[in-house]
């Protein structure tokens, strides 16, 4: 009974010690918490959070929050939340005036550091996040003990990774070090990377002995340079800085009694052995400061030494960690030619998608129509116009896809019929319609849309992208964009060789006249399919008004690009359609990579790579071959 009133009696004494301890160090710091200072602060808010008191995380969350506060009555330190005032301890006060400490963001930072040992064992899981964040952002060593001291009290996957990658920094044990960098493998992850990068840091050293320490590489005279050697030896202080020309002339004309210099008659100092000697002659008197000449530069830098040291002392620690890295360089570089390879796939389908309409009009009809691309960007419009309309994204794309291809496919057949059923077998005229054709509807698209970019927005399920990991990754969009393409490639197929409309286009295309014999309208043959191919380019336009600007100038980003990806192809041919859009879509996203910085470097380094390719293979990758190759 009498341990357990003492053990009472030691905790009442306790609390009032512990919020002493708090007060004595807030007020001893008194001036330096009103107006702190970055680089002075620090061991003040050591003080506070190793005062020991209850309330320390509290005070400290309050002072990072700008909620801690000054009474103008009597200078007491209080929080205010608001025009509601506690005490330290969270205890209501009345109202009074106070004046609220605001410390800046750098002070604020050191703050946050210092909280973190609390919200380690937050029962909060954003409490934790938030101070695992913060380790990771500025880490130190004293960290990983106060992370080790939280991961002994729960699991946690998140903070054994954070407790790993200070391990590999910070544990004053090489092993406990190696064990973690070969833990992580070729990770790809950029915290690890951030990690191990610091490990293998060097710094220049000169030295007259054997350069000491985890030596990363020796270096020679020739290596640095003459002077830049030299100036390591200065830097260093080993030594003097170096006699240059205009120093020693000033130092000499400064030293001139009775027309001699340290003895040496003026006229006399006509080489530059002799201005050396005599400045050598004033150095030994000390008028003048001590400086290498070039014959003294060259002895010291013969025997001199040069190396770049690793900043980590310990060999066992780099060595992993070079192999850490070179291994993840490896996979990055795997994972570049993977992401890149996505990147072109993606747009080799962007081109097939527009190309396959024309693949019809032009690849089977031969008809040169320079209005392929402002179908395009009809359907494209269809899609913003419907949005305007059916605000739900999803249900206005399933209204939008039909109803573009309907605009299109109408405005395809009145194209046709107006103009193109007469100037078929005459290309150059049809290629010279189409093309004011193509002015006329953009003009006409500026004038209803005005010259501003339309938004044609996707739904939420198409927003964000697929990501492997920190290096692959594609967008959703463009993800829908490939399947729509293989949808299409599917569908092109199915009528062309499924349906009796592709059989009279096939029979209409290789002989019209046998084909009229037999009770086929090649009119009504080459309407269809015009339109056909039309409505297709619309709905081309939709897929690619999600991740494009709309406007009216849409179409013409992608017209020449899809000619190209036709006649690479191969005329005629729907796999060889899709073979050029895959060659084109590959060859550009390379040509970028090699020379990201110029864009339009790339688009004409592809046209003269096409126009090469095409003197070689003038019938495409794919020809057509018997009958249907036509003449």
């Amino acid at each position: 009974m009498q341990i357990l009133l003492s053990i009472f009696f030691m905790l009442t004494l306790a609390l009032p010690v512990a919020a002493q301890d708090l007060a004595t160090v807030l007020n001893a710091n008194r001036d330096q918490i009103v107006q702190p200072s970055r680089t002075s602060i620090g061991p003040v808010i050591d003080a506070i959070a190793n005062s020991g008191d209850p309330a320390v995380r509290d005070v400290l969350a309050a002072w990072e929050g700008r909620r801690l506060a000054v009474r103008q009555a009597d200078g007491a330190f209080v929080i205010a939340d608001g025009d509601r005032l506690t005490d330290l301890r969270g205890a209501a006060l009345p109202a009074a005036d106070v004046t609220v400490l605001r410390p800046n963001a750098g002070v604020r930072g050191l703050i946050a550091s210092a909280l973190v040992q609390f919200q380690l064992t937050d029962p909060d899981p954003v409490a934790r996040g938030a101070a695992r964040d913060a380790i990771a952002r500025n880490a130190a060593p004293e960290h990983l003990p106060l992370v080790r001291e939280a991961l002994a009290n729960g699991s946690d996957a998140d903070l054994a990774r954070l407790e790993r990658l200070l391990t590999l920094r910070f544990d004053p044990d090489p092993a406990a070090r190696v064990v973690a960098i070969q833990g992580f493998g070729a990770t790809l992850s950029l915290d690890v990377r951030a990690a191990l990068n610091p490990l293998l840091a060097t710094r220049r050293v000169a030295a007259f002995d054997e350069p000491v320490g985890n030596i990363a590489r020796i270096l020679s005279v020739a290596d640095l340079g003459r002077e830049g050697a030299y100036d390591l030896l200065v830097q260093a202080n080993l030594a003097p800085a170096r006699l240059t020309p205009n120093d020693a002339h000033r130092a000499l004309v400064a030293n001139i009694v009775n027309g001699q210099v340290a003895g040496v008659p003026v006229a006399a100092l006509d080489t530059a052995e002799a201005r050396e000697g005599a400045y050598s002659a004033l150095e030994a008197a000390g008028t003048v400061p001590t400086a290498a000449t070039e014959a003294e530069v060259d002895s010291i830098l013969d025997r001199a030494h040069f190396a770049d040291v690793y900043v980590e002392p310990d060999a066992v620690v780099t060595d992993a960690a070079r192999a850490a890295l070179l291994g993840i360089q490896a996979k990055l570089g795997a994972m570049q030619a993977a992401d890149l390879a996505l990147d072109a796939l993606s747009l080799a389908s962007i081109y097939f998608l527009a190309a396959i309409g024309l693949a019809i009009t032009f690849g089977v009809m031969r008809v040169i129509n320079m209005a392929h691309g402002d179908f395009i960007m009809m359907g494209a419009y269809t899609g913003y116009v419907v949005q305007q309309i059916v605000p739900d994204r999803t249900l206005s794309l399933v209204v939008a896809l039909p109803l573009a291809f309907l605009v299109t496919f109408a405005a395809g057949v009145v194209l046709e019929r107006l103009v193109i059923r007469h100037l078929y077998h005459r290309p150059l005229e049809t290629l010279l319609a189409t093309f004011g054709v193509s002015i006329m509807l953009q003009q006409l698209a500026k004038n209803i849309f005005g010259t501003q970019a339309r938004p044609l927005t996707a739904p939420d399920w198409l927003s964000g992208s697929w990501a492997l990991n920190d290096i692959v990754g594609i967008s959703w969009i463009r993800v829908a964009i490939f399947v729509l393409a293989l949808l299409f490639l599917g569908l092109y197929l199915f009528i062309m060789r499924r349906t009796r409309l592709g059989l009279e286009v096939r029979a209409v295309q290789q002989n019209p006249t046998m084909a009229a014999s037999m009770g086929i309208s090649p009119n009504r043959i080459n309407m269809l399919a015009f339109g056909l191919g039309s409505g297709i380019a619309g709905i081309a336009g939709v897929a690619i008004g999600l991740f494009a600007q709309v406007t009216s100038e849409l179409g013409q980003q992608y017209i020449v690009q899809s000619f190209m990806t036709v006649v690479v192809g191969g005329v005629g041919n729907i796999f060889g359609t899709l073979a050029g859009a895959a060659l084109i879509g590959f060859l550009q996203k390379g040509i970028e990579w090699l020379n990201p910085s110029n864009t339009l470097a790339a688009q004409t380094y592809m046209i003269l790579f096409i126009i090469i390719f095409i003197q070689f293979r003038p019938r495409g990758i794919i020809a057509l071959k018997g009958r249907a190759a036509g003449d």
